[in-house]
C-alpha cells in the first residue's frame, strides 16, 4: 500500500510530455502551512515560487498569492489569528503578511540577516524568535517595532526552534552539534543542551504544559553502508526525539523505522489538541506517520534502531499514511480530526483525515504545469525509494543539495575507514572530477557509484541519470548572507587580495568562475589507507555554509583551517599575519 502511492506520484510525474525548457521556479513547491484559528482558511509557503498563497478551505481554491522574495522556508501565524511571519531565506527577512477580506497584505520585510527558517511568537504578539542556521544564531524580532533587536548563539546550524507555552523556554534544534539547546527567553541565554547524536532536526512542538518538545531527526550511526548495516538500522535512521524542557535529563527517542521498510527525511510534525497523538510527515517515503502518545514507550538508554513490533502490530497505535509527492510542513486542525500537509512534489496542499487515515482531499495550488526533466530529477533527488529499504535519500547527506555536519564512509573511494564530508552539490555537473580524491571523471558513473554503492540501491536508468544532471544544471545555492550583507567592507576587499596573491597562493588552485583547478594535489593531508593519491580542489563556493571543513572534516571553523589544516605557509611557504588571517576569512565566507 506504501509503495503504491510512489507509483501514483511517479505517474504524475511523467505525466504528458517533459516541458524541458522550463525552470525549477515555475513550480509552487509548497513547505509550510499556517491554519486559521477557525480553520476557515490557510496560509501556505511556496518556496520555489516565491509567494504565500491563501486557501479557502470552504471551497478548497487558493484566492490570494503574495509575492515575499526568493526561498520562503516557514511561516507561523501570530496570536491575533490574522498576521503572520513568513522565513525568507534567500532574502535574509521575515515578512509580516496579514490576512483582511479574502486578501493578503504584505505589512512589513524584517531585515534579520543570515537565513531565517524557523520562527516562534511569543503569545502577546510583541516579539519572535527565528532560526538563523548559516549565522549558528538565534534572532529575536520586535515585532511593534519591525526590526531586530539582539542574537543569541546556541550553537550550529539552528534551523527550527519552539516555545513553551508560557513563552519562558525556547528549545532549539541544533543539525550542527547534534544537540537540542533549552533557553531562557529572558536573557535569551542556554539552560542547558541535550545530546542526540544526529542531524536534519525538523519541526518542532511543545507541550501544552511546556515540559517537553517533540521533534523528528536523523539518526547517524556512523557505520559503513553496507546492506546488513543498513538493514540493522545501524547507519542512518529516522526518529522521533522528547527532550525535557524543565530539567537536563536522557533525551528520549523512538525509532521510526521498519526492518526492511523504513522510512526517510522525517521533517514536519504536530500534536493533535488533546495530545493523543503525534503526526509526522516522512518526506523521503511519501508519507505521514500517526503515532499514539497516550501509551507510547520511548528510550532513554539502549538502541531503538527499529519501531516495536507491537506498534506495528497495532494500526492504532502507529500508522503510515501514503500520501505521495514530497510531503513537508503540517498543521493538525482545532478538532484534531484532520491534518493539511504542504507536498512539494505535487505543488498541492493535502487534507489528511486522521480518523480513517486516507487523503480526503487535494488542492492544487495553481494551474498544473508540465513536468520538466529537471523536475523529475528533483523528485529522484528527495526519494528515500532510491536507497536500500528506503532508509534515506540523496537529501539525507546533501541537505537541499548543500552539506552536512558529520563525516561519512561512502565506500566510493574503494576505501574501507577513510570518513569524508559530504561535498555541495550546486555547480556539480561542471566542477569535474568527482569525489575527493578525483578518480572518477565521468559523472553519469559517479552518480551511479553513489545510488549502487553509497545508497546500496539499483542502478538507475540512463533517463533517470538524464533527468538527475539537468537538474543539478538548475540547482541554485542558497544566497549568501555575508556577500549579500558584507562583500563590500574593506576586510573583504584585503581578503580578495591575499588570495590571489603569491603569499597565500589560494587562487593558484582554487580558480576560476568555480574556484577550483579540476586537479588532484597533494597536500599533505593523505591517510595511509587512502587507495589514490592526492586530493581533488574543492570548489569554495559557499563554503561558509560548511560547519566540517576539508576532506576530513576536523577543522570546524575556516580559521581552523588556514592555522591548523592548510596554512598557507604550508602551500605557499610564507606565513600570514593574524590581520591577514582574518581578512583572508572574511573574504572566503563571502564566496
Amino acid at each position: 500500500m506504501v509503495r503504491s502511492s510512489v507509483i501514483c506520484t511517479l505517474l504524475l510525474l511523467l505525466a504528458g510530455s517533459f516541458a524541458s525548457g522550463q525552470s525549477l521556479s515555475d513550480y509552487r513547491s509548497p513547505v509550510d502551512v499556517a491554519l486559521s484559528p477557525q480553520a476557515d482558511w490557510l496560509l501556505v509557503a511556496n518556496q520555489t515560487a516565491g509567494t504565500v498563497s491563501l486557501i479557502d478551505l470552504a471551497s478548497g481554491q487558493p484566492v490570494d498569492d503574495l509575492a515575499v522574495g526568493p526561498r520562503p522556508s516557514y511561516v507561523q501565524l501570530c496570536p491575533d489569528g490574522q498576521t503572520a511571519l513568513v522565513s525568507v531565506t534567500d532574502a535574509g527577512q521575515i515578512v509580516k503578511v496579514k490576512v483582511d477580506g479574502g486578501k493578503l497584505k504584505k505589512i512589513a520585510a524584517i531585515d534579520v540577516g543570515f537565513d531565517p527558517h524557523g520562527v516562534a511568537v511569543m503569545r502577546d504578539g510583541t516579539r519572535a524568535f527565528v532560526a538563523l542556521p548559516s549565522g549558528h544564531a538565534v534572532g529575536v524580532v520586535d515585532l511593534v517595532q519591525n526590526r531586530l533587536i539582539e542574537h543569541s548563539y546556541p550553537g550550529k546550524l539552528p534551523r527550527y526552534l519552539a516555545l513553551t507555552p508560557d513563552d519562558a523556554r525556547l528549545a532549539v534544534g541544533l543539525s550542527g552539534d547534534g544537540e537540542i539547546a533549552v533557553m531562557e527567553t529572558v536573557g535569551n541565554s542556554t539552560l542547558y543542551t541535550t545530546r542526540i547524536k544526529g542531524l536534519n532536526v525538523g519541526h518542532m512542538t511543545t507541550s501544552a504544559d511546556g515540559k517537553q518538545v517533540y521533534f523528528p531527526w536523523l539518526h547517524y550511526g556512523e557505520n559503513i553502508p553496507s546492506p546488513d548495516n543498513i538493514r540493522r538500522g545501524w547507519v542512518l535512521g529516522n526518529r522521533l526525539g522528547r527532550v525535557n524542557l524543565v530539567e537536563d535529563q536522557l533525551d528520549e527517542v523512538l525509532s521510526l523505522d521498519t526492518e526492511g521498510n523504513a522510512v526517510s527525511d522525517a521533517f514536519g510534525l504536530d500534536l493533535t489538541p488533546d495530545e493523543s497523538h503525534v503526526v509526522i510527515s516522512a518526506s523521503g517515503t511519501h508519507e505521514l506517520l500517526v503515532l499514539r502518545l497516550t501509551d507510547l514507550k520511548m528510550y532513554t538508554v539502549g538502541s531503538t534502531e527499529h519501531i516495536d513490533q507491537e506498534l506495528i502490530d497495532d494500526s492504532d497505535r502507529f500508522a503510515r499514511i501514503p500520501v505521495g509527492g514530497r510531503p513537508m510542513g503540517l498543521e493538525v486542525t482545532p478538532d484534531g480530526q484532520s491534518v493539511y500537509v504542504a507536498n512539494y512534489l505535487l505543488d498541492a496542499v493535502q487534507e489528511i483525515d486522521l480518523k480513517t487515515r486516507t487523503v480526503k482531499r487535494t488542492i492544487p495550488l495553481g494551474a498544473p504545469v508540465e513536468v520538466s526533466l529537471a523536475r523529475q530529477g528533483e523528485a529522484l533527488f528527495y526519494d528515500g525509494d532510491k536507497s536500500f529499504d528506503r532508509w534515506y535519500s540523496c537529501h539525507s547527506c546533501h541537505y537541499d543539495g548543500g552539506s552536512n555536519a558529520e563525516i561519512f564512509d561512502t565506500r566510493n573511494d574503494r576505501t574501507v575507514g577513510t570518513y569524508k564530508t559530504a561535498p555541495v552539490l550546486w555547480n556539480v555537473s561542471r566542477t569535474s572530477p568527482w569525489t575527493w580524491h578525483g578518480w572518477q571523471e565521468d559523472l553519469r558513473s559517479a552518480m551511479q557509484t553513489s545510488f549502487t554503492e553509497t545508497m546500496q540501491g539499483k542502478k538507475l536508468r540512463n533517463e533517470e541519470v538524464d533527468a538527475l544532471i539537468a537538474y543539478f544544471d538548475q540547482l541554485q545555492p542558497p544566497a549568501n548572507p555575508h556577500a549579500r550583507d558584507h562583500a563590500d567592507s574593506a576586510a573583504v576587499a584585503r581578503g580578495k587580495a591575499i588570495f590571489y596573491s603569491d603569499k597565500a597562493a589560494c587562487g593558484s588552485c582554487h580558480s576560476g568562475e568555480h574556484l577550483t583547478d579540476g586537479q588532484s594535489h597533494d597536500v599533505g593531508t593523505g591517510h595511509k589507507r587512502d587507495r589514490y593519491d592526492g586530493y581533488n580542489t574543492p570548489s569554495l563556493l559557499g563554503v561558509y555554509s560548511k560547519t566540517r571543513l576539508m576532506h576530513h572534516g576536523r577543522a570546524r571553523t575556516l580559521e581552523e583551517v588556514l592555522t591548523e589544516y592548510h596554512a598557507p605557509q604550508d602551500v605557499a611557504g610564507e606565513e600570514l599575519s593574524e590581520q591577514e588571517t582574518r581578512d583572508l576569512v572574511e573574504y572566503l565566507k563571502t564566496l
